[in-house]
């Protein structure tokens, strides 16, 4: 499956849409991760806990919007974005989207 941020994918054309997919993710903070957090906001620094929480979650939304793609027949996805949004007090939800597409490789462009 390709992925890209561009609407288009260089080295192919688009020859099918297949319309917006999109997978997301709804993650809550973990107490002993927030224990730290809040140690750390006293010192200073990256809060390691909480970057690698939304690794893990923007991982699982971009997983979850290829599963969709694929159920549709597409071969890759542009346009690829990332959202997030504020659910609750302490939960956030983390959205992958983009527009699922059919391509074949473009003759007409040197291969590089």
């Amino acid at each position: 499956m390709h992925i890209s941020t561009l609407d288009h994918l260089p080295g192919f054309r688009i020859v099918r849409s297949h319309g917006l997919v999109q997978g997301s993710t709804v993650r809550s903070k973990h107490l002993g991760r927030d224990f730290m957090a809040g140690l750390k906001t006293l010192v200073g620094g990256e809060l390691r806990g909480y970057t690698e929480l939304m690794e893990e979650a923007r991982a699982e939304a971009l997983a979850r919007m290829i599963a969709a793609a694929r159920e549709l027949g597409a071969d890759a996805v542009v346009g690829l974005r990332f959202g997030t949004a504020g659910i609750t007090d302490g939960a956030s939800e983390i959205l992958a989207y983009g527009t699922a597409v059919g391509v074949e490789p473009d003759m007409s462009t040197p291969a590089g």
